[in-house]
């Protein structure tokens, strides 16, 4: 699908039906390779910037830490925000693997910066897949040296990249925007991996964004930080958070436009809009792709004290379990929804809230300052057959808002999971 905005020469473009992806923005070159490790799938994926990029990151919230964190958390320190390379693999996570696992994740960087002529520190790493096995170095680092020669800036091979990072997902998740910032074209493309370990503060979610806008890695990353809380860290699918959470950006700087290194800067509204915009649309093909779901749930907390309240009420309602099993029953027990709001440990006043269900097309309102509210249950659990469901919590305590995405927990969920290593 392709979607044009009211902005000058503004186009986004969307995974389900790509018309340019990562490698169209300039300086960027990719490649996905197959080295084993996954037997059906390309399992390697490096993302390369012809010149150095301002970088941000940021990683899990686990206090188990995969060993690629470890190192990536290092060397985006020691380069001082800047980076030429991104390398993943996929079907191991390299977590809880100890000495072995470390000195492999310091492996997949050392011999990425060898093989590219390019400082070890400028390279990030990442991995998914399954936690505590014995990481197959040897397969990925041939992997590495066999990836390097190939990489190119053709559209197969962004494509490439971002099939080589997904597990249980049943699709990649791309995403491209071109926008305007100083009269000077912009391009910003991404990736995305996510299908089950999904909770706010991320999940087994990986995502690679690059841009050749010219931004400060300072301001890259207070940037980053403060969106994936309104983006990744706003969607759930089972409520585990992984190990290995990585979001990474590189910003080339090859688009030419002047510099922004402040808020204040009359292109750092735009920019920070169209980053929010891609980041949100692979926030929202993770959830979509969720391990067994059969609907897409936005959850909408609205006339807030303040976004804090807002956000910790929609992340507990859109986190409960048994708010999720009743969507997949089609069962309309609202009950579920304002007990989870009631255990999210932020106050507000029950006697105040309203609460609506239905979808984007229609909401019944079924609870009014307190009181529970006559409604068609019939029609309620029609309406609770669609595919994308929205529930709407009205606190009347304030203007501030905030949205979660999640799914249902099915059947499927539990029976794809009880056998994942078998």
């Amino acid at each position: 699908m392709k979607t044009q905005s009211t902005n000058k020469k503004k186009v986004t473009y969307t995974s389900k039906n790509m018309i340019k992806n990562i490698t169209n923005v300039r300086g960027i070159e990719c490649w996905g390779a197959h080295t084993g490790v996954k037997s059906l799938r390309r399992d390697l994926a490096l993302i390369y910037s012809v010149v150095p990029a301002s970088a941000a990151a940021v990683f899990t919230q686990n206090q188990v830490i995969a060993e690629p964190v470890k190192v990536s958390k290092k060397h985006i320190k020691q380069s001082k925000g800047i980076a030429r390379a991104i390398i993943v693999n996929a079907g191991n996570a390299n977590a809880c693997t100890g000495e072995q696992g470390r000195l492999a994740a310091e492996a997949m960087a050392a011999t990425t910066a060898q093989e590219l002529g390019i400082d070890v520190n400028q390279v990030l790493v990442a991995s998914t897949g399954i936690i505590g096995e014995v990481f197959p170095v040897d397969d990925v680092l041939a992997g590495i040296k066999e990836s390097v020669p190939k990489l190119s800036s053709k559209s197969s091979a962004g494509s490439f990249a971002a099939n080589a990072i997904l597990t249980t997902d049943t699709f990649p998740k791309e995403g491209f925007i071109e926008f305007e910032l100083d009269e000077c074209e912009i391009n910003m493309g991404g990736i995305a991996k996510g299908s089950g370990m999904i909770h706010p503060n991320m999940g087994t979610m990986l995502a690679f964004i690059v841009t050749d806008a010219a931004i400060t890695p300072e301001l890259l990353q207070t940037t980053l930080k403060e969106l994936v809380d309104r983006t990744f860290n706003m969607i759930t699918v089972d409520g585990d958070t992984s190990t290995n959470d990585t979001v990474f950006v590189l910003a080339n700087g090859k688009a030419k436009n002047t510099l922004i290194s402040s808020k204040k800067d009359p292109d750092y509204a735009a920019f920070r809009k169209n980053l929010e915009e891609l980041m949100l649309h692979l926030a929202k093909l993770i959830v979509s792709d969720g391990e067994g779901a059969s609907k897409f749930i936005n959850y909408k907390v609205t006339n807030a004290p303040n976004e804090q309240t807002a956000k910790i009420i929609a992340r507990a309602v859109s986190s409960s379990s048994l708010v999720k099993t009743a969507m997949y029953g089609r069962d309309p027990n609202w009950g579920r929804i304002v007990s989870a709001a009631g255990n999210a440990g932020v106050p507000f006043d029950y006697e105040k809230i309203c609460l609506r269900i239905g979808t984007e097309l229609e909401l019944v309102k079924v609870l009014e300052d307190g009181h529970p509210i006559e409604y068609d249950k019939r029609l309620m659990k029609q309406m609770l057959r669609e595919s994308h469901v929205v529930i709407e919590i009205d606190l009347k305590s304030g203007k501030k808002t905030a949205t979660a995405w999640g799914t249902d927990l099915t059947t499927d969920y539990v029976l794809f999971n009880s056998v994942y290593t078998t």
